[in-house]
């Protein structure tokens, strides 16, 4: 439940504060931040006064911020009650929700709030180290594709939590024993797919192009069940050169970075889905890093599978960003460069 509400008085004729009673002391000091920094934060962004005393929490400043303030302090609880830890990319992102992102005017943080960043009924995924939870209305659309649908297509730039959000649905299901194993992959683009000119065994090659697969992974299983895992098989991080000739059962696939597949490579790994697998494809068409004059395996994909009804295809965009609060600008920068310059004056190689 968001905690309860009533009216107080405020200084400087801004009308009358929300007073926040909160009911589990415990959970105010990871909801406040050490020194209150996550409270200057919200301060920051909406230019509104909070004042904590005890277990509550009085909102002062403009009305349409002090309900914004209220709506991220009411989604920033729920998501501690639910077990979940809170960072600096999760303030921002649900200041971006609700209306009062990093980057906007102080009249753009004025606006009333759109509505709550995720609802109750979201659906929440438990790994062993974490609870993990939709940050944005679009993570929740693409975590619910990925518990229902055998194919889904994750599209848009970085940060916004694509592979991330694979990931946990994957290690949730091995947990659970709906799928035997998780399959893990990226195209080695720098290298061309000929991994021998690099010092090392194998696994010493592939690992700087599989490291946020390694990285994603530890954040939701302790590191001696990864490396128990990796050891057995469960968890098979490889890159697409090795998938040709397999057929992945009782599986949960991911394709990272299928931006940098080449068609014969993105057609090879969706025909290597077997019995009782799924299949999870995330890419930047944004960020395509092939060669001159080759075509994106993703992008001749979605237009190959448009109107499949089992498959499903979710786009983020710069809002569902989630890292540092300027990566979201750096994103919005970038898209209006490539907008501006037309289809053939962007800078992307497709």
């Amino acid at each position: 439940m968001p905690p309860e509400a009533r009216r107080g008085d405020t200084a400087k004729g801004e009308g009358r504060a929300i007073v926040l009673d909160f009911d589990d002391n415990r959970l105010l000091g990871s909801l406040f931040g050490e020194h209150d920094r996550n409270l200057a934060r919200i301060e920051q962004a909406l230019d509104v006064s909070l004042n904590p005393r005890g277990n509550r929490l009085a909102i002062s400043g403009p009305p349409a911020a002090r309900d914004a303030a209220r709506a991220v302090l009411d989604e920033l609880y729920r998501r501690l009650k639910l077990g979940e830890e809170l960072n600096a990319g999760d303030i921002d992102g649900v200041l971006r929700v609700t209306g009062g992102a990093r980057g906007k005017t102080r009249e753009q943080a004025r606006k009333p709030p759109p509505g709550r960043a995720v609802n109750d009924d979201d659906p929440v995924i438990n790994t062993r180290k974490r609870v993990i939870a939709p940050r944005t209305p679009m993570q929740r659309t693409y975590l619910r594709e990925l518990l229902r649908s055998d194919l889904v297509f994750g599209l848009g730039p970085a940060g916004t939590g694509k592979t991330y959000l694979a990931v946990a649905v994957a290690v949730s299901m091995l947990l659970s024993g709906q799928v035997d194993r998780i399959v893990l992959s990226r195209p080695a683009v720098e290298a061309g797919e000929r991994l021998g000119f690099l010092p090392g065994d194998m696994r010493e090659k592939v690992d700087p192009y599989l490291r946020p697969l390694y990285d994603a992974l530890y954040d939701m299983l302790p590191g001696e069940q990864v490396a128990k895992r990796l050891e057995s098989g469960e968890i098979e991080i490889a890159p697409l050169a090795f998938m040709r000739g397999r057929t992945l059962a009782n599986a949960y696939v991911i394709l990272d970075e299928a931006q940098n597949t080449t068609p014969v490579q993105m057609k090879m790994l969706l025909t290597r889905l077997g019995e009782n697998s799924r299949m999870c494809v995330t890419g930047d068409l944004s960020q395509v890093d092939l060669p001159a004059g080759t075509p994106s395996g993703l992008r001749d994909a979605l237009s190959v599978l448009e109107g499949i009804d089992e498959i499903a295809v979710v786009h983020f965009s710069d809002v569902d960003v989630v890292r540092h609060g300027l990566v979201a600008r750096v994103v919005r920068a970038y898209a209006e460069r490539d907008r501006a310059a037309g289809p053939d004056g962007g800078g992307q190689r497709t």
